[in-house]
Parts: structure tokens; sequence; C-alpha cells
């Protein structure tokens, strides 16, 4: 089927009649909030722990409403005993450092610096600055 010219300007008329129809209706279901109402809803959240904290940081999380049944005390007097032991996580991003920090390795410090020394001189260790990690111009 052929639209003519005045077919297809009298479509092109309904549409943008349409269109102009929906936006007025949808300005119309958000009305304006005044200042006031925003911050006194901000100052809700934020008191409600609700705010995205600045930066990249995740949204938040609700906070857990189900209180210890330790003592600051009991907990801290749990750490150290770990500690002893040796049970606690190391600090820091490396999940596989040595979790026993008294073993004792094959050779003596002297062993370990000669060694250095020699590659150093034999020009087998990455200079300065030029590691896999270091900065790129």
């Amino acid at each position: 089927m052929k639209l003519t010219h005045i077919q297809f300007a009298r479509n092109a008329v309904v549409v943008a009649a349409a269109a102009a129809f929906v936006q007025l209706a949808l300005a119309q279901a958000s009305a304006p909030v005044s200042r006031a109402a925003v911050k006194a809803e901000t100052r809700e959240a934020e008191k409600a722990g609700k705010l995205t904290p600045a930066g990249e940081g995740a949204r938040p999380v609700e906070k857990p409403t189900a209180q210890s049944t330790k003592t600051r005390a009991e907990r801290k007097a749990e750490t150290l005993a770990a500690r002893k032991e040796g049970k606690l996580a190391p600090a820091g991003a490396l999940p596989d450092y040595p979790k026993n920090s008294k073993s004792k390795g094959t050779k003596t410090r002297a062993e370990r610096k000669a060694e250095t020394r020699a590659a150093v001189k034999a020009r087998e260790t990455v200079p300065a600055g030029e590691g896999p990690g270091a900065p790129t111009k």
C-alpha cells in the first residue's frame, strides 16, 4: 500500500501530537519538590545510614542489629591468643604469605648477600625502576 504525501503528513502530525501529549502527562505527574523538602529527605537518609559514601564506594549495607555475646575484653583476649598461635591471617594482599615467620631458610645471610652481589655483577638482576610494576612513561 502506497501512502500519498497528504496521508504521510497526516500520520506525522498525529505521531508528533501523541508525543507532545505524553511529555505533558509525564511532566505533570512529577511535580517539583521544594528545596526544604529535599534537604529534609537527605537529612533523614543520612541519619538512617542510607546515603552512598563519597568516592567510588559501594552502596551502604544494612547494619547488623544482632549484638555480640562477648565483651570487648573477651574478643581481645581471643585475638591475642590466636596471634600467639600463628592462626591470624597476615595483613596485606598476599594470600600465600608464609604463616610462620620464624621459619629459617637454608642459607645464611652472608650467603644470600654474596649471591646477590654476584647476580648484580653478572647483570642478572632487573635494574631499579624497570621491573614489572614500574611506571611507564
